[in-house]
C-alpha cells in the first residue's frame, strides 16, 4: 500500500513539474544569455531546475532576490543552455533561407530591423549569439527573406520597448535606456548622474561621436538606487537619540546673521557629484531670494560628506561647525546619527532634504519628503462617487496595480480589457495591414462620474488607450449626446516617457499625484529658470528646484516659524505646496502634502 501510495504521488509531481512552461523570452546580460521566466503561482526552484535543466543552486545565484523566496508574478533570469540544434543548416539552405547583412559602425538592431522592415524578434530567433545590446563591427546578422517588409516602424519599437523593459525586470545595478533623437552623451550622463566616461565604460568603450538614435544603452538603476535610499539603511540606535523630548526652538532676532550648514555628498571616491551641485546652486539661489526680500544675512558654509556617516562625524566635530543654528542634510539617513545628537544637545533643527525618514526619530529633524502612505488619502479623494474602472492592456504594470488594488480596498471596481490588433485585409489582390482596437464608447455612455485607471506598463499601449479614450469622448459628443464625464488617474511614469502624446492629458483630464511639480511656463518657474541660466550657464534640474525650496523655506523660518515648529502654514517657494506635521508615534516635522496635477480640458494645469 506505501508504495502504490508513493508512485502515486511520483505520477502527481511528475504530472505538475511538467506543467512548468519553459519561457520563450531570451535576453543577453553582460554577454551572458538568460531566459525571462516569469514565476506563476505554486512553482517551486526544483520544478524551475528540472524545467531549464539547471541547477537550482544556479538559479539562485543567478538571482541574488531569491534569498526571500519566489514571488508570484515576479521575473527571474534562468541561465540559458544551447539544444545544439542551432546552426545546422547547408550553405545551400542558409542561402536560400536568409539574406546576409554586415554590421556598420554604430548600428543598432532596432536600425537593421528599420532596414529590412523585419521584426527584431525574427531577427534575434535566427541569430542564436546574437546580443541586442551589443553589435560588433562587421558582425554577421541573418536576414529571414520572407520576413522583410512585414514589420512597421510601430512594430519593431514596440518589440524593443518589450526587450528593453523585459530586461529592465531582471536587472539590478544597471537599467537600459533606448536613445532618443537629440540625446548626447552629454545630455544622458548629466540626466544620469554620472560622467561622460562611465557611462562609456558602461557600454563597453562607446564613444560619445558612436552615439545614434535607437541604441539600448546600459545607465544607472536610479529607481534601486532611490529604494536604497529609502529602505535598506542600517538601523540607528534609538537609544542615542532624545526620543519623545520636545525641543524649544528659538527665533533668532531680524538684525541677527543665521550661521547654515550644508552637508552634501559632493564627491564620491573623488568624483564631483552633478545632482548634488544642482542642488546647492539652486540653494544659492534661494539664499539670494531671501537676502532680497526679507534683508536677512546668512552665513553659509557647504561641507562635503563623502557619503560617509565617519567623515560627518568629523565635521559635526569640527571647530568651524561650532555655532551653526540651523543644519541642511545630511542626504542619506545612516549619516544621520552624530547630526542629530548634535542638533538635539544644541537645540537646533536639522532639515532631511530628499530622503524618506524611517528610523529616526527626533523633534529636531525637519522631513521635506511627502510621506509615502500620506499619498493614499490624497488619492483617495478622487474615488469618492465615482464608477472606476481598471482598465487592462497585454502588458501591466505590477507595481502600480498593486498600489491601486490596495486603495481600492473593499471599493467595488469594473475591469476592461483593452486589445489592439494587426490583420491583413485583401483588396484586389493587394494585401494592406490595418488595425483595430477595443471600441471604449461603452465606458463613456452612462451618466455616470467615471474614473478610469490605466494599467498598461508599454508606453505606446498607454498613448493608444488614451486616444481611443478621447476618440471615444469626441464621437459620442459630436452625436450630439451628453457629454460623458470622467478623469484619468495617472501613473507618475508617465511623464518619463518619450512617446506619449502629452495633448491627451488635456483631452482625458489626467490626474497625477506627485511629490513635486514644476511647470516650465509657470511664472515662477520661468523666472528661476532664467536666474539659474544667467547664473550657471544651464537650465536647472528638480535638484535645482529643491535645493532653491529648502533655502526659501528654512532660512526665513529660522526669524520666525520655527518657534512654532513651523506646523500649520504652508509654504510655497516654486510651485511646489510643503505642510509640515507630526505622524502619529513620531517627533519627527513631515512634509505631508502631496500635490495633485490636473490636466483640464481647455488646456490648463491646476495644482492641488
Amino acid at each position: 500500500m506505501r508504495s502504490i501510495c508513493f508512485a502515486i504521488l511520483l505520477t502527481l509531481w511528475g504530472f505538475y513539474a511538467g506543467a512548468i512552461e519553459r519561457s520563450q523570452t531570451v535576453v543577453y546580460i553582460n554577454g551572458e544569455k538568460y531566459y525571462v521566466h516569469t514565476v506563476r503561482a505554486g512553482e517551486t526552484l526544483y520544478g524551475l531546475a528540472k524545467c531549464y535543466g539547471v541547477s537550482e543552486q544556479v538559479i539562485q545565484k543567478s538571482n541574488p532576490s531569491l534569498t526571500e523566496g519566489l514571488k508570484t508574478d515576479a521575473n527571474i533570469r534562468i541561465p540559458y543552455l544551447s539544444n545544439g540544434k542551432e546552426g545546422n543548416l547547408s550553405p545551400k539552405k542558409l542561402r536560400k533561407t536568409f539574406d546576409q547583412h554586415y554590421v556598420s559602425k554604430g548600428e543598432t538592431l532596432y536600425a537593421i530591423s528599420r532596414r529590412y522592415e523585419i521584426p527584431i524578434a525574427t531577427l534575434m530567433a535566427d541569430n542564436a549569439d546574437l546580443d541586442p545590446t551589443h553589435l560588433k563591427l562587421g558582425q554577421r546578422i541573418l536576414i529571414r527573406k520572407k520576413q522583410i517588409g512585414t514589420e512597421s516602424e510601430a512594430g519593431a519599437l514596440k518589440q524593443w520597448e518589450d526587450y528593453r523593459n523585459t530586461l529592465n525586470s531582471v536587472s539590478d545595478s544597471v537599467a537600459y535606456h533606448i536613445v532618443q533623437a537629440g540625446e548626447t552623451f552629454y545630455s544622458l550622463s548629466r540626466r544620469f548622474g554620472i560622467s561622460e566616461l562611465e557611462l562609456g565604460n558602461l557600454n563597453n568603450g562607446l564613444k560619445a561621436e558612436d552615439l545614434k538614435a535607437g541604441a539600448m544603452l546600459r545607465v544607472p538603476n536610479i529607481e534601486a538606487q532611490a529604494k536604497s535610499i529609502a529602505h535598506e539603511q542600517p538601523l540607528i540606535d534609538s537609544t542615542t537619540t532624545r526620543s519623545g523630548v520636545q525641543l524649544e526652538f528659538r527665533a533668532l532676532p531680524t538684525n541677527k546673521p543665521l550661521k547654515v550648514a550644508l552637508l552634501l555628498p559632493m564627491s564620491d571616491n573623488g568624483k564631483l557629484s552633478e545632482n548634488y551641485m544642482e542642488f546647492y546652486q539652486g540653494f544659492l539661489l534661494g539664499l539670494d531670494s531671501v537676502k532680497m526680500r526679507n534683508g536677512y544675512s546668512v552665513d553659509l558654509t557647504l561641507y562635503d560628506t563623502r557619503r560617509s556617516a565617519d567623515n560627518v562625524k568629523q565635521i559635526i566635530e569640527s571647530p568651524q561647525f561650532a555655532g551653526t543654528q540651523l543644519i541642511v542634510g545630511p542626504v542619506y539617513e545612516e549619516e544621520l546619527q552624530p547630526v542629530i545628537r548634535y542638533a538635539e544637545k544644541y537645540e537646533i533643527p536639522v532639515v532631511s532634504p530628499l530622503a524618506n525618514i524611517t528610523r529616526t526619530n527626533s523633534d529636531a529633524l525637519f522631513q521635506m519628503a511627502p510621506l509615502p502612505t500620506d499619498k493614499y488619502e490624497k488619492v483617495a479623494t478622487l474615488l469618492e462617487g465615482k464608477q472606476i474602472t481598471l482598465i487592462y492592456a497585454e502588458k501591466i504594470d505590477k507595481t502600480f496595480e498593486k498600489e491601486m488594488l490596495a486603495l481600492l480596498g473593499e471599493r467595488k471596481y469594473n475591469r476592461f480589457d483593452y486589445r489592439y490588433e494587426h490583420h491583413l485585409v485583401h483588396n484586389d489582390n493587394n494585401e494592406k495591414k490595418k488595425s483595430s482596437t477595443s471600441d471604449l464608447s461603452p465606458l463613456l455612455e452612462n451618466q455616470e462620474d467615471n474614473l478610469f485607471i490605466i494599467m498598461a506598463s508599454d508606453e505606446i499601449e498607454v498613448d493608444r488607450i488614451l486616444a481611443a479614450l478621447a476618440s471615444a469622448d469626441t464621437n459620442i459628443t459630436a452625436r450630439g449626446r451628453t457629454a460623458p464625464r470622467y478623469v484619468v488617474l495617472g501613473n507618475t511614469k508617465w511623464n518619463r516617457y518619450t512617446n506619449i502624446d502629452r495633448a491627451m492629458f488635456f483631452k482625458n483630464r489626467v490626474i497625477f499625484t506627485s511629490t513635486y511639480h514644476a511647470k516650465r511656463d509657470a511664472a515662477t518657474i520661468v523666472a528661476f529658470d532664467a536666474a539659474y541660466l544667467q547664473s550657471f550657464g544651464a537650465l536647472p534640474t528638480l535638484y535645482s528646484y529643491r535645493g532653491y525650496d529648502a533655502a526659501a523655506i528654512f532660512c526665513p523660518a529660522m526669524y520666525n516659524d520655527i518657534e512654532y515648529n513651523m506646523e500649520g502654514k504652508r509654504y510655497t517657494p516654486l510651485q511646489t505646496t510643503y505642510l509640515f506635521k507630526k505622524q502619529d508615534g513620531r517627533d519627527n516635522h513631515i512634509n505631508r502634502n502631496w500635490t495633485q496635477v490636473r490636466y483640464n480640458k481647455d488646456y490648463t494645469i491646476t495644482l492641488d
